[in-house]
């Protein structure tokens, strides 16, 4: 493997992490009219549904902070490249986050479509989608299909390849063709977008998944490169809010170990943790023998 080139576990070679974007960041949209009324549901498509006056200053306040964290210690060449869901309540949520950010800092933006919500199907009366949701949780959010929408596994196919292109835009280095420049990837998406996101970039589980918690409305969740060559939610965030997104103790750790590095070891003494280690036999002197 080239130095620097994106392994399929959203890690890195160590030996040169110029080219990389130095953080990407996931933005829920501010708050809803539906966040607000669950009864909009049935009168508005959901990719047409709009902030509410207040999601529209938690997007502005996301956005004073976001460019805040970026600009500080940085040196005077960042930039920022932003992806958005295709969904109203989105591309408001940008626009007003966009007002923190001078044109010259901007590399871009892209709609991104399969960063957009999990389909509840079309128009739905409030009874039905609190029945759907209660379901969910007892079905298991990644396999259950919502009558006439998606399943979970269904979000993560489209944004699994969301992903991949990602990855390859970012070896190719479209992002950072300037080794002096520093660059940040920020995506305007939604509360299940962004837990699937994070499931495909880190390789959680889906018993992982099950588990997490969606992120407040207009609530920002940071990746920052680490000098090792790998992203991780440990730079930004401490352990009290990982725990409150549903991060396991040994997600924890291990987020810890891919921003500080080898020195950094979780429980089993590895940087990673793998599923189904528990079901092999133990290693003997007699391993090899043939019978």
């Amino acid at each position: 493997m080239s130095p620097g080139k994106m392994q399929t576990n959203g890690t890195h070679n160590i030996t040169n992490t110029t080219h990389l974007p130095k953080r990407i960041i996931l933005v829920r949209h501010g708050e809803c009219s539906a966040n607000a009324d669950i009864n909009v549901y049935g009168t508005t498509p959901n990719h047409m549904i709009e902030l509410t006056q207040k999601g529209i200053e938690q997007a502005t306040q996301t956005g004073t902070i976001i460019k805040k964290l970026i600009s500080e210690n940085a040196n005077n060449n960042w930039k920022v490249f932003f992806y958005v869901s295709p969904a109203e309540r989105t591309r408001r949520t940008l626009r007003e986050m966009g007002r923190s950010f001078p044109k010259r800092r901007v590399m871009g933006v892209k709609e991104e479509y399969r960063m957009r919500e999990l389909s509840f199907g079309n128009y739905h009366d409030p009874a039905s989608i609190q029945k759907v949701k209660e379901e969910r949780l007892t079905y298991g959010r990644f396999y259950y299909r919502v009558p006439g929408g998606e399943t979970g596994a269904g979000v993560y196919d489209r944004i699994s390849s969301f992903v991949e292109s990602l990855r390859r835009d970012i070896e190719m280095k479209k992002f950072c063709q300037d080794p002096s420049q520093e660059t940040n990837i920020i995506i305007v998406t939604h509360g299940l977008s962004s837990r699937i996101f994070l499931m495909k970039w880190f390789d959680w589980t889906i018993e992982q998944f099950e588990d997490l918690n969606r992120i407040k409305t207009s609530e920002f969740q940071v990746l920052q490169l680490g000098k090792g060559g790998e992203y991780s939610l440990a730079f930004h965030h401490d352990d009290k809010k990982l725990q409150e997104w549903g991060l396991s103790l040994d997600m924890i750790e291990n987020q810890k170990c891919r921003a500080y590095g080898p020195a950094r070891v979780n429980r089993q003494g590895t940087c990673d943790v793998y599923p189904f280690m528990d079901c092999f036999a133990e290693d003997s002197d007699e391993e090899n023998t043939i019978i």
